[in-house]
């Protein structure tokens, strides 16, 4: 459940933001030695409550285990795009820093660079569990510097999931696989001819969706259109960001035609900072959405328990992977992220922290977020558990998709870069930008959000 970069925020909403992180936060983490205070990213829709129903379970296990200490959840209710500038101001000061917080992999050097997180090393090197973590997941969670700032409680996979409800009625086959993008524009179009009243298509799109837009939506496409170097958005030999070549034109192009042909959801849906919440919700569940670019953890909306259950889905819903733009090798695409439990530098606690850690990040606690969050798992042991990889429906078909999977360059400048991306989506899916000049407007800005350092693709 990826979030997106930090909003630009007015003077006056910076203020607001600051008295919501102090009026959450009372009179601070330091008010008692024995109390960790956890900060998570809340549902802004009432009705699931996958992370709080675990967190709870995990509160009673640390407080059995550890008389006389104390759990006291800081939950932000936020939208994605309002939840990490939230979150950021209340790990500016140590009256309104909690002891343990939640970070998307994506901001976390960021977040580093700005000097909110504690390196986790000392506690690491005392944790026998660290080295049941598989490498790629730790280095998700490494600074620059080389130090550790968080552990890791899952990665992430993304392709296709497609209505078998709306294809039976458009006339396509229930084992769809496209091969290249043509593939599912023409599903697309065939679905807005033979079955109105469906969304053909959702890509998220535009800065309201955040880091679902970049993400879910134009690296999804981007990094399928095999532009001639391994990372099409940063350049590893000379550090610096490439600006916007024909592949990410292309994938530019995508987006415009998705929303021009209205293959996709009306645009002022689509820019709805919950749309989301939306899909997962209602379009799915309904059969009012034929074709989905998402991510492995959709079925956490649909368990027992989540507020939005629908026993069927695995039944209606099928999964394809999504494929390179002319179907060229490897022939498909994927995207990972991840969370991690960081711990503040300016957490009262950081001791009492690192033990709640512990207490989440056992194998059979591990395993029971994995299932209940509909995440991939991390831990090597977890993986290989079939306790695990035969617990849900599509868990083989995502964790077969890590292998060859993506990474985003999560460096300090990545949120701007990302946000920049996510103007660029934003107005060709609007129609106030040609995919040229939204490419020559992310240019741009990419020449000051990275201080310059951009290399000609």
């Amino acid at each position: 459940m990826p979030v997106s970069p930090t909003a630009a925020l007015t003077p006056l909403l910076a203020v607001a933001l600051a008295a919501t992180a102090l009026t959450a936060c009372g009179t601070g983490s330091g008010s008692s030695p024995d109390t960790v205070k956890v900060s998570y990213k809340q549902s802004t829709d009432n009705s699931v409550k996958v992370m709080d129903t675990y967190l709870a379970d995990m509160k009673e296990q640390f407080e059995q285990k550890h008389p006389g200490k104390k759990v006291e959840f800081v939950p932000i209710k936020a939208p994605d795009s309002e939840y990490y500038t939230k979150l950021q101001q209340m790990l500016r000061s140590p009256r309104t820093a909690p002891d343990l917080v939640y970070e998307d992999t994506f901001l976390i050097n960021s977040d580093i660079t700005s000097g909110y997180l504690r390196p986790l090393d000392a506690y690491l090197a005392k944790w026998p569990d660290w080295s049941r973590f598989m490498e790629t997941a730790k280095a998700a969670a490494k600074g620059q510097d080389g130090k550790t700032y968080g552990v890791p409680d899952g990665t992430d996979t993304r392709g296709l999931w497609f209505d078998k409800r709306v294809f039976a009625k458009a006339g396509l086959p229930m084992d769809w696989q496209p091969k290249n993008w043509d593939d599912i524009l023409a599903a697309a179009r065939t679905i807005k001819k033979k079955v109105p009243g469906v969304t053909p298509l959702n890509v998220y799109t535009g800065k309201p969706a955040g880091e679902r837009s970049t993400m879910q939506g134009f690296e999804m496409l981007l990094y399928g259109t095999g532009d001639g170097s391994s990372d099409p958005l940063y350049d590893s030999a000379t550090k610096k960001w490439f600006t916007a070549g024909q592949g990410f034109r292309d994938a530019l192009s995508f987006v415009e035609t998705v929303y021009k042909e209205k293959l996709g959801p009306d645009v002022s849906d689509a820019l709805d900072p919950n749309f989301a919440t939306t899909v997962n919700g209602e379009l799915l569940p309904e059969g009012r959405l034929g074709i989905d670019l998402d991510g492995s953890w959709l079925p956490q909306a649909w368990l027992p328990g989540s507020g939005h259950e629908w026993p069927d889905w695995s039944r209606r819903l099928g999964l394809a992977h999504m494929p390179t733009q002319h179907g060229q090798a490897p022939g498909k695409v994927s995207m990972s992220g991840g969370w991690t439990w960081s711990i503040p530098a300016k957490a009262a606690n950081p001791g009492l922290a690192f033990d709640f850690i512990r207490t989440m990040q056992t194998k059979d606690n591990a395993r029971k977020w994995y299932l209940a969050n509909s995440g991939i798992a991390v831990r090597e042991d977890v993986a290989a558990d079939p306790a695990y990889a035969g617990a849900q429906p599509g868990i083989s078909f995502f964790t077969g998709l890590v292998a060859g999977t993506h990474y985003r360059p999560a460096y300090p400048a990545y949120p701007k870069v990302s946000t920049a991306v996510q103007e660029a989506t934003e107005s060709v899916t609007t129609g106030d930008r040609s995919v040229p000049e939204a490419a020559s407007e992310y240019d741009s800005t990419l020449q000051d959000v990275t201080g310059g350092r951009v290399v000609e693709k």
